[in-house]
């Protein structure tokens, strides 16, 4: 593909990406961090339970990926693809600490989805709780049997729909909504209740964060002569329009 097509597409697909970084094209491998780097810092830190080694499983997740950018045949989503090395790496380092319970245990039946109560926007007193509220919860959080804590995150945080989260944890749909209730169960209702837009703050990984493990996975494809196949590259700066296209 082109880069006069690419460039005139107002959000080139991920396909379109990995085709160009195969080419050869390295820089561009920055657009998919940018575009997935939350989501799948959310996942890792679901599963381990750890901030600074999920931030490090995301980076050895990336470069997994760049090396292995030749096997993703398209059959899945790369975001399902992706995903997978994510899983894999997470759970290899839950079970490292003996911490990680299977995702496939307990599916349990289907019951209702509980309500929640919004918050009252304009209330100077619930604004100036909401960090202490987003502490709380993801204490409560932490708290959930490993194989809740992946779907809530998805779902709750991510605000996936429940046919993604299926694909993306390999569980059947009935599964994601049994999991998605019972850990809104093991959640103070009380706190569950004030949650509001302070769920959408949970385990966020935007600006340095997200910065500081670009520059370094971007560091580490560049300091190997080929990975994967591709030749090694410097990386140019990204514009203010290639981000915003992804």
């Amino acid at each position: 593909m082109s880069m006069a097509v690419l460039d005139c597409q107002l959000s080139p697909t991920d396909s379109d990406i990995v085709e160009r970084v195969r080419g050869g094209d390295i820089c561009l491998f920055e657009l998919l961090m940018r575009r997935y780097n939350q989501r799948l810092f959310r996942l890792i830190r679901s599963v381990n339970g750890d901030d600074s080694e999920a931030e490090d499983i995301l980076q050895d997740t990336w470069v997994n990926a760049f090396e292995h950018l030749g096997q993703f045949e398209g059959r899945a989503s790369f975001a399902t693809w992706l995903t997978k090395i994510a899983l894999h790496g997470a759970i290899r380092g839950g079970q490292r600490r003996k911490r990680w319970v299977a995702l496939e245990d307990g599916a349990g039946e289907t019951m209702a989805n509980a309500e929640h109560l919004g918050p009252h926007e304009g209330d100077p007193e619930i604004q100036a709780i909401r960090g202490e509220v987003n502490h709380l919860l993801q204490v409560a959080v932490d708290r959930l049997p490993d194989a809740y804590r992946s779907v809530f995150v998805l779902r709750e945080v991510e605000q996936m729909s429940t046919a993604e989260t299926a694909e993306w944890l390999n569980l059947s749909e009935e599964a994601v909504k049994t999991r998605l209730h019972r850990s809104r169960s093991l959640l103070r209702k009380d706190l569950q209740n004030r949650l509001g837009p302070a769920i959408l703050e949970c385990y966020s990984f935007l600006g340095p964060r997200c910065d500081r493990t670009v520059a370094a996975v971007l560091k580490r494809i560049c300091s190997n002569a080929s990975l994967g196949g591709l030749e090694r590259a410097r990386p140019r700066q990204i514009s203010t329009t290639d981000i915003r296209r992804a």
